[in-house]
């Protein structure tokens, strides 16, 4: 017996005062946008309606393409940094309720697609971020698009080697190859195809050390030359781009040579590796709301020693980066900063110099060029209707972003706190 069909969606019109055209940095009036299925079928005033579109008369908001995060973790924290149970308290399954919460959280302020960089927990080798990805794409629960990274590339004691973090006992939840701890040339590789097997579709290496971690001063670099070219040529010969978490002016330099796409953090790199980064056309998130503002009283004294000589360093060089034209991308590394507060981040940007244009193509085509995704990132016809609204003009008062009012992905309205909708 054939399943029923299911009967289309009718076309909606959206209605606001204004609309950002995102790459010509102009405000339009009125701004209105003609939805079909889940794609833009025009832009401006229709020229005709068909029978049983929906109108939907937002009132005085700006229209803007759906924001993207380049750096999360679903599956640590929620709405605040801690959680309230300690590592062997939780299992994937509870990690993947957690961040079922916390997609959602995200999705309802504005962000319609993130990268989901590294996990670094046991989970028997499951890639609990592709099956988030998957569960959200069939409409099982609500979420952003999710670009999953599967389990961080981490060398044995590295940044992002579980054990690190609280200092853990030898054969206290360790992890396997397959999980992302791997040493050598040899196991780099099977760990990178490992996680592309299973449906990765970012690599994510811990290039250098880290700030809240027992691994030394901050921005030694841990993975070999050798080692990090292995990972990119592993990733790029699967078409599939590197993220790199990096720190130190030399890490930095070294991830770059090897190919790298994209460094994390950044936060102590010298003006001529900036340089290089532009030359090679190297992404950097730059994380640097959680530079002023995570919390880190819990942590332990030496972690708070070392964030506090780091972190006023790392605010300084993410200004020089932006100064010197290196390709920003948003991402906050949440929980760093909690789920749902990624407005912060685009603040703190244009706090480091951006402007607010700079800072909104940050995080929608400078976020879609990162991901290499032409379908969104723009309210343009024929590109996925990802929409949210904002009171106000946000290139005259940043702020605005904070109070994201309605969201819309991929046609499908998932936040409008506006006005109801009326029938044409």
């Amino acid at each position: 017996m054939a399943a029923p069909q299911r009967t289309p969606p009718p076309p909606v019109l959206l209605r606001a005062a204004r609309l950002l055209d995102v790459d010509k940095g102009e405000i339009v009036e009125p701004g209105e946008l003609l939805v079909t299925g889940e794609r833009i079928a025009e832009v401006g005033r229709p020229t005709r309606l068909a029978e049983g579109t929906v109108v939907r008369d937002l009132g005085d908001v700006t229209l803007l393409p759906g924001l993207m995060d380049m750096e999360v973790n679903l599956f640590l924290g929620g709405p605040d940094h801690r959680s309230p149970l300690i590592p062997v308290q939780e299992d994937p399954a509870v990690r993947t309720l957690r961040a079922v919460a916390n997609a959602r959280r995200t999705l309802l302020h504005g962000y319609t697609t993130v990268r989901n960089l590294g996990l670094f927990v046991q989970t028997g080798g499951v890639l609990l971020d592709v099956a988030l990805k998957k569960a959200i794409d069939r409409g099982w629960v609500e979420g952003p698009r999710v670009v999953p990274a599967g389990h961080a590339i981490a060398p044995t004691g590295g940044h992002l080697d579980p054990t690190m973090f609280q200092a853990f006992a030898p054969g206290v939840l360790p992890l396997t190859v397959e999980e992302g701890v791997a040493d050598g040339v040899a196991q780099v590789r099977r760990a990178v195809r490992y996680q592309l097997k299973y449906g990765a579709r970012v690599i994510k290496v811990c290039a250098s050390n880290g700030v809240m971690s027992h691994t030394g001063p901050a921005g030694a670099q841990q993975y070999s030359d050798e080692e990090l070219r292995a990972v990119v040529d592993e990733a790029h010969r699967a078409g599939v781009r590197v993220a790199a978490h990096c720190m130190g002016d030399s890490a930095i330099r070294a991830a770059v040579e090897a190919g790298v796409d994209c460094i994390e953090h950044g936060f102590l790199a010298s003006d001529a590796t900036l340089d290089l980064m532009v030359e090679r056309g190297t992404f950097l998130v730059a994380t640097t709301c959680l530079t002023q503002d995570m919390n880190t009283e819990h942590a332990d004294p030496a972690l708070r020693a070392k964030a506090a000589e780091v972190f006023p360093r790392a605010r300084e060089s993410t200004a020089r980066a932006i100064r010197r034209g290196v390709k920003v991308a948003v991402g906050t590394d949440a929980p760093a900063i909690p789920h749902g507060a990624g407005a912060k981040e685009l603040l703190a940007l244009a706090d480091r110099g951006m402007r607010p244009l700079q800072v909104l193509r940050a995080a929608t085509t400078v976020a879609a060029e990162l991901i290499d995704a032409d379908d969104r990132g723009r309210l343009r016809a024929g590109l996925l209707a990802d929409v949210i609204a904002v009171p106000g003009d946000p290139l005259e008062d940043l702020s605005v972003i904070r109070r994201v009012c309605f969201v819309m992905k991929g046609g499908r309205i998932h936040r409008d706190d506006t006005r109801d909708a009326s029938r044409s």
